[in-house]
Formats: C-alpha cells, structure tokens, sequence
C-alpha cells in the first residue's frame, strides 16, 4: 500500500514495521520517522488506527491470560532469530502433549488408525 507520495521514509517500510512501531519496540528516533510519516500520510494513517484498535480489542479480550514463561522465551527466542534472518527450526512452539484440544494422532506422534475404513 502506498498513498503515492513521495516521503523520507517509505510506506512499506512503515507498514512493514508498524508492529514494532505499535509495540514500542524500535529506537526513538525511528519512532519520531513514523510520527512524521502518519501527518503526512492518510493511508497509512488509517492502517495504524486499525491495527492500533485491534491491538486494543484483543488485549481486552484476551488480556488478563497468562503466558506460561518457557513458552514466552520460546516464541522471544524464535522473533529474535527471524530479526537475525536465521533459520527458524521447524518444531512446535507449544508441545501438543500439553495441548489438550489436540487430536489422540497428534498427541502420541503416531498415525494410528490411518489406515482404517
């Protein structure tokens, strides 16, 4: 998306980064880019209003679960590789053992009763 203007900083870099921006979780001065590109930009504006509404909603919803903290360090750990631009291993970040909703196949790894008619 692009409104068509030229900018100091690109609409798809914003957009690209908007969650970061969102998370306040990038320096100030890139913060302070943005700031300047959402006065002059109304597409990206109204992208960074919903998302930001979202945000909200799913955080009154869903705000007030707990995080169990290995699952918190494995999902840190695989954003920081992804940043890094390592390969991220492909395995469950959430063991389906502990799942409780998981399918019997999928809880005990096998592929029993496959095969069945």
């Amino acid at each position: 998306m692009s409104c068509g203007q030229p900018h100091e900083t690109d609409c798809s870099e914003v957009l690209e980064h908007l969650y970061e921006y969102l998370d306040r979780e990038m320096p100030d001065g890139d913060r302070l880019k943005f700031e300047q590109h959402f006065e002059e930009c109304g597409p990206c504006l109204e992208k960074y209003g919903l998302e930001q509404a979202v945000k909200k909603l799913v955080k009154r919803c869903c705000g007030h679960d707990d995080v169990p903290t290995d699952l918190r360090s494995k999902v840190m750990g695989r954003i920081e590789l992804i940043r890094a631009g390592q390969a991220v291993p492909e395995q469950p970040v959430v063991d389906p053992a502990a799942d409780p909703a998981a399918p019997p196949a999928q809880v005990r790894g096998d592929t029993a009763g496959e095969n069945l008619p």
